[in-house]
């Protein structure tokens, strides 16, 4: 590298903690106020870089210069992190960056907030902008110059700046992206919004050439139509012209019937009026004696009210007399009810010496059959040997049931254990099926194939397992979260084989005949499924670690030996809260490399050149398969019990049927001697048992003849009762008897009352009779005038409804009142107008004409079929819509012509600016070609001068001279040439962009040492202008004996273990000890 001049500006950034160190600018002040530095950057420019626990930096602070700022460093050193820096510090999005989605992310590890604040060049003084990030919340806090202030405030302060955020990475633009990424970029503030404009007037002029197309055919077509239909409009209206007759002689029709029925109705008026006259003086004559009935009617009412009340009385009387009477029936049966009783102890007492007399004749009976018997041999022997056997016989049942009693017990504990073992097995199955569902859930084609092992198991020599997430059992629920953490879902869901040739079967079947996408693992041929960890862990657990991965899950053991053998399970350390307390000392342990804590999985790396150690984390996640836990040992142990429990339930059976056979011999043996026993026993106690039953006959016989009924004291009982009842019956008949009479005399009362009321209804009835024969008359009368008035009635809504329906249909309104000369038809002359007047003088007057004339018109328009109002209203809507779209179509083509000047005009304002700056740019880039002994140039491509959308810019290069020139793609041109034409094209929108700075990420990546060589050179020559902005170059690495410019600043990026604390740092010493080093060389 070329030595620096005296006046080159040379920066360091460092990053102090585990692995960085940061750094202050150095000489800030003698650089920016000696050399006169602050009056070359442009408004806008970054004075100044702070940051503070952000991503790497613990406290880190950047002064770039005015020009090119070459930021160098390693990968991973963080020159990207100040490029998020500038960023995320001047109201970026993180979007942009591409790292990380919240602002949170980018402070450091193990800090609750960072800082960032850029210094910003300002004409008139500086901008000063502070950024707090708060990891908590990923909130953030601002500050303009020293204000709190919020984030739009700070985008307005960029935006006033001319700061833009990230324009695309223009080689992977197409022609149309860079052309609006050039004019965003270099061109005019108003150049972009013309473009956008002119495509929205495109559009909206290709819109308006469609709709005045659309209308001009269907103007056209609506013409075509409408002069087919004027033919059938004509004969529509001479139609039209029959049935307006018809409509006249249908309004005039009600008007005649209307006039003929009012006229009808002032004779039924008169004929009723006179009948009511006739009515009146018939009731004036029978007036007097009417006068006379209502007199008897006023005197029968009170007669009639007591003969209402002695009815009454009468009636309580009668109610009376028949309480008594019922009294007196229940005292006749009460009295019935007493000899009942008599009768029934006299009867008793014929039975009873009717079994006396039966008793004595038995007992002669038996006395004389126990003298007929004689002396029998004695059987006692032969009963006493049946005795024993029967005991013998009762021992040996005894025995055979106890031992029924044993098997059935034997029995029931058996069933007991047997269910109870299906029930486990059955709990096991269930978890192994909601294993399966989910695995079928998950990996459909896993599943698949696991159905196809099972039903095709005996193909295969060695052993073979189901996927692992159903052999694997978790000996607890909480260690299912580190297994399946540390255990892939592709191994999860793998078959395990112990012999590879029944993997390679395995997967012949299913994946080439099958096609199921299914993984398959070959266990290794030495099982290390014992193999023993590096440590003990009882040396472990100082840290908190209480066991190792294997210990927590048991697997057969082909399962295990592979997982031992890719996971180290059996050398993973699990520990708890303690170890994430104490886990910077923990990583410092040369032996581990992956451990568990509570919650976490660390992962520990030390580098095999510096020793250094690095770590990452990441949360042990719940888990989604293995909670679920079945031991597979118990399970076949289970199994194992249960068959063992069927066959003895078996034998116990067998056993048990055997006994009942026994027992059902013993019990035909008894019967047996039994039958031989009551024989036996029948003979020897004939005898004994005749004496028996004469004793107990005798006793009977003396018990019945001590108790005698008493039958004398009983009818003296009864009469003393009868007695009692009569002196009761005596007192209800005497009140019987008084009710009787005041009901005889109630009765005379009320006949009395009756004769009275019949004298005066009989001399009434002779009043009505004599009135009857006038009545006749006057019913008549009264008949004929409800008929004349019920006439009239109907004869007046008649009329009405006619008035209604005349008016209706003459369209006048219902309460319009009708003028008082409308007797005839002529008065028709007052109610319609002139014309209509004219036309109903020249049609009958009278009814039958009328119904001649109407049948005549109709069938004359019955002629003209086919024919319907819509044909005209169709046309007339035609004609409408015709003289609609007429008018429509001159608005369209008038604003169609409109858009056409206004395109006109912003072409031209957009498109001559644009042809200069495309032409300054294609002078810039090939001059840079020119430079590097290539060709290129930039030009604006358009297919259709019309399509605005369409525009682009168009690069084309030539990097040999035997070829032509070729439009920069990724067909023609490798990675380097792209990336080459890439820069120059940036490097000459550089002295056209407004923009205070730009930065630009290893764009040299890929290139050859040539043309990188070359593309330095431009970009010193470039960017080290006074005239241009801040320019931010970062590369990871530089070619030797490269051309610096002196207006350029270089801020070396550094990294390592050994760096210098910041205030240790000097950079005046470090030039010395270089100068001094390479002399000595």
């Amino acid at each position: 590298m070329a030595e620096p001049r005296k006046k080159q500006r040379l920066s360091q950034v460092h990053r102090v903690s585990q692995t960085a160190a940061s750094n202050r600018c150095t000489s800030r002040g003698s650089q920016r106020d000696g050399n006169g530095v602050q009056g070359r950057f442009v408004e806008g420019s970054i004075l100044r870089i702070t940051m503070k626990n952000f991503l790497t930096y613990d406290y880190s602070v950047v002064c770039p210069g005015p020009n090119l700022n070459m930021i160098v460093g390693a990968n991973g050193t963080g020159k990207s992190s100040i490029v998020c820096a500038i960023c995320l510090g001047l109201a970026g999005k993180t979007a942009i960056l591409g790292r990380g989605d919240k602002v949170g992310l980018y402070v450091k590890r193990g800090f609750p907030k960072g800082s960032i604040e850029i210094e910003l060049c300002k004409n008139g003084g500086k901008v000063v902008i502070n950024r707090e990030i708060h990891v908590e919340n990923n909130q953030s806090l601002w500050m303009l110059n020293g204000r709190h202030c919020n984030q739009k405030a700070v985008e307005e302060e960029v935006k006033a700046l001319h700061i833009q955020e990230k324009v695309g990475e223009f080689a992977k633009m197409s022609k149309i992206e860079l052309l609006e990424a050039t004019e965003k970029s270099v061109g005019p503030p108003e150049m972009y919004e013309y473009h956008c404009e002119l495509k929205n007037f495109r559009n909206k002029e290709r819109e308006l050439e469609n709709v005045v197309k659309e209308r001009a055919n269907f103007l056209e077509k609506a013409k075509q139509r409408n002069e087919r239909n004027k033919h059938d409009v004509n004969r529509y209206y001479e139609k039209k012209r029959h049935l307006d007759v018809i409509e006249l002689l249908e309004k005039k029709k009600p008007w005649v019937e209307y006039e003929t029925t009012r006229k009808e109705l002032e004779g039924i008026k008169r004929e009723r009026d006179e009948a009511k006259r006739q009515l009146a003086a018939l009731k004036q004559a029978q007036a007097p004696m009417l006068r006379k009935i209502q007199e008897i009617d006023n005197q029968l009412k009170p007669t009639e009210a007591q003969i209402k009340a002695k009815t009454v009385a009468i009636r309580e009387a009668s109610n009376q007399c028949k309480q008594k009477q019922d009294q007196l029936d229940r005292k006749h049966k009460e009295i019935e009810d007493i000899k009942q009783t008599l009768k029934l102890k006299q009867m008793e007492e014929e039975d009873h010496q009717k079994r006396i007399s039966n008793t004595r004749r038995t007992i002669n009976d038996l006395k004389e059959e126990l003298a007929k018997v004689g002396d029998q041999p004695d059987v006692t022997p032969q009963i006493n040997a049946i005795n024993v056997e029967l005991r013998r016989n009762q021992e040996e049942r005894a025995k055979i049931e106890g031992d029924k009693a044993d098997l059935r017990r034997e029995r029931d504990n058996l069933y007991a254990e047997c269910r109870m073992l299906e029930r486990r097995l059955s709990d096991m199955n269930n978890l192994l099926n909601a294993k399966e569902e989910k695995l079928r859930d998950r990996h459909r084609d896993t599943h698949a194939a696991l159905q196809w092992l099972r039903q095709n198991k005996n193909q295969f020599t060695g052993n073979v397992h189901e996927p692992m997430m159903l052999v694997i059992n978790v000996r607890e629920h909480r260690f299912a979260k580190y297994v399946e953490t540390h255990i892939s879902f592709h191994d999860l869901r793998a078959f395990v084989f112990q012999k590879k040739d029944d993997m390679e079967k395995f997967m012949t079947e299913v994946r080439d005949k099958m096609n199921l996408k299914v993984n398959s693992i070959s266990a290794p041929e030495e099982s290390c499924s014992r193999r023993p960890p590096s440590r003990n862990i009882e040396s472990m657990r100082r840290f908190g670690f209480f066991t190792y991965l294997r210990e927590m899950f048991d697997a057969p053991d082909e399962v295990m030996s592979y997982l031992c053998h890719q996971y180290k399970v059996h050398d993973v350390p699990v520990g708890n809260d303690q170890t994430k307390a104490m886990i910077k000392t923990v990583i410092e342990e040369p032996y581990l490399k992956v451990l568990y804590t509570t919650e976490e999985r660390y992962t520990v790396k030390r580098s095999f050149y510096s020793n250094k150690i690095s770590t990452s984390n990441s949360a042990v996640q719940p888990s989604q398969y293995l909670t679920i836990t079945v031991d597979a040992e118990e399970k076949q142990q289970l199994e194992q019990q249960l068959k063992t429990c069927e066959l003895k339930l078996k034998d116990n059976d067998e056993r048990l049927k055997a006994l009942q056979s026994d027992a059902a011999a013993l019990d035909r043996r008894d019967n047996e001697l039994l039958a031989e026993k009551k024989h036996l026993s029948e003979v020897k106690g004939k005898k004994r048992q005749l004496e028996q039953k004469i004793s107990t006959k005798q006793d009977s016989l003396r018990q019945m003849e001590q108790s005698v009924i008493d039958l004398k004291k009983i009818e003296e009982e009864t009469k003393q009762k009868i007695a009692s009842v009569n002196s009761q019956k005596v007192s209800i008949v005497s009140n019987f008897m008084a009710q009787m009479k005041l009901r005889a005399k109630l009765t005379m009362e009320k006949v009395y009352l009756a004769l009275e009321t019949v004298g005066l209804t009989a001399e009434k009835t002779k009043l009505e009779n004599d009135c009857r024969e006038g009545a006749s008359e006057l019913k008549t009368t009264d008949q004929k005038c409800n008929h004349l008035e019920q006439r009239k009635v109907r004869l007046t809504e008649h009329c009405k409804g006619l008035l209604k329906k005349a008016k209706s249909i003459c369209k006048m309104q219902y309460d319009e009142s009708l003028p008082e000369d409308l007797r005839n038809v002529s008065v028709f002359h007052s109610v319609f107008s002139c014309g209509c007047m004219q036309a109903f003088n020249k049609l009958p007057d009278t009814l039958d004409e009328i119904d001649a004339m109407l049948n005549e018109e109709r069938s004359r328009a019955e002629c003209f079929t086919g024919l319907s109002e819509s044909v005209v209203e169709e046309y007339n809507r035609r004609e409408q819509e015709i003289n609609n779209l007429e008018k429509e179509l001159e608005e369209k083509s008038n604003a169609l012509n409109t858009y056409r000047q206004n395109i006109s005009e912003a072409k031209e304002r957009w498109l001559n600016p644009l042809k200069q700056l495309v032409e300054q740019i294609n002078g810039k880039f090939s001059d840079f070609f020119r430079s590097i002994q290539c060709a290129g140039e930039v030009d604006l491509h358009a297919e259709n001068e019309e399509e605005y959308d369409k525009y682009g810019i168009r690069i084309r290069v030539k990097f040999h001279s035997s070829t032509q020139l070729h439009e920069l793609t990724a067909y023609h041109q490798s990675g380097g040439e792209r990336s080459v034409s890439t820069m120059l094209y940036l490097m000459a929108l550089q002295e056209l962009n407004r923009c205070p700075f730009r930065v630009v990420d290893e764009i040299n990546q890929g290139m050859d040492p040539v043309n990188e060589r070359r593309v330095f050179d431009i970009v010193v020559r470039t960017a080290c202008k006074e005239t241009t902005s801040q320019y931010f170059f970062i590369t990871p690495k530089l070619l030797q004996n490269l051309q610096y410019a002196e207006e350029m600043t270089i801020l070396c990026v550094h990294n390592g273990p050994q760096m210098l604390s910041p205030n240790q740092w000097n950079e005046r010493t470090f030039i010395e000890r270089c100068l001094q080093k390479n002399a000595q060389t």
